[in-house]
């Protein structure tokens, strides 16, 4: 018999301008889906417009008289986020909520971006870095959150070699990506109350989620969905107290994103069994992303990387 799902009220959004990364597939489509059935406007930036596009009807039809836009931005291209940034910039319009939540995971063997990177840094942590850094004029009262993962509870950024170009372990250098964002996440807070910028930061993490991060993705050299997804995708629809649906698993950051009690400088998950499932909650960061001075380290590295600096 399959368990009751878990879910969460959101408060009315309308007026308000929401992006979400990664918003064409998974836990970006369901927060995308769910912040415009809120009532807010909803830019999704994608990296393949053509899905994007049917991500967005697929919203239109579950919500009627939702608006939502589709835009372009490869988060692994330095360049694509400038261009991105650099429209909406000029287009004016105040941010108010933004979900870093694009992410790629554990591919066959490493790739290196256009700008010579590690593909799941610069996607995961430096790509969000950049964009955040570039839209600061439109987040003065943002609040931001961002997509961690369970793969954070243990290692740490690989400080002496991030671009992973010796030694290559697609799992750590996935887990070193999420620590690495969930890091700038919650330095962003620290540094927006001590400079006044206005917005505020948190982490969020959705467990055990059946999404497509760990399915079959030919362009990153992966023909068939993972065991680890095949796995989870039955658990979600078990009655263990692990697992979720990528409906639930949505729920963590959707409820950092918009909940009045959430705030900044905090880190949410599922409350269930280790944090695995459940209904979302604040929790004790993982022990790595809760490394003030490592955040800091992070920091000046990804503005060296990245070229970008908050001012």
């Amino acid at each position: 018999m399959p368990r009751t799902l878990v879910d969460i009220d959101v408060p009315r959004l309308t007026g308000k301008l929401a992006l979400v990364t990664g918003a064409s597939d998974g836990l970006g489509l369901v927060l995308a889906e769910r912040l415009a059935g809120a009532g807010a406007e909803v830019l999704m930036p994608v990296r393949n417009r053509a899905k994007g596009m049917t991500a967005a009807d697929r919203i239109r039809a579950s919500v009627p008289g939702a608006v939502v836009h589709v835009r372009e931005v490869d988060l692994a291209s330095l360049a694509s986020v400038r261009r991105l940034a650099t429209e909406l910039v000029a287009e004016g319009r105040p941010i108010d909520i933004l979900v870093n939540n694009a992410g790629v995971m554990t591919p066959p063997e490493r790739r290196e971006t256009v700008d010579g990177f590690e593909l799941q840094l610069a996607t995961n942590h430096l790509g969000h870095f950049a964009l955040a850094g570039r839209l600061l004029p439109l987040l003065r009262t943002a609040r931001v959150t961002t997509q961690s993962s369970v793969a954070a509870r243990s290692g740490g950024v690989h400080w002496d070699d991030p671009q992973w170009e010796r030694g290559y372990d697609t799992d750590k250098a996935y887990a070193s990506s999420k620590i690495a964002v969930s890091l700038f996440g919650l330095q962003l807070d620290r540094l927006s109350r001590e400079h006044g910028w206005g917005l505020t930061s948190n982490v969020a993490h959705p467990g055990i989620s059946a999404t497509n991060l760990l399915a079959s993705h030919p362009e990153l050299g992966r023909e068939s969905d993972t065991r680890a997804v095949r796995i989870i995708r039955r658990v979600a629809t078990s009655r263990l107290p692990f697992g979720q649906t990528a409906r639930e698993g949505a729920l963590p950051a959707l409820y950092a994103a918009t909940s009045p009690d959430a705030e900044g400088g905090r880190f949410y998950g599922p409350k269930g069994f280790q944090h695995l499932a459940g209904a979302p909650a604040e929790q004790k960061p993982y022990k790595p992303i809760a490394d003030e001075r490592a955040a800091e380290r992070l920091w000046t590295l990804s503005e060296q990387l990245t070229g970008v600096t908050f001012a």
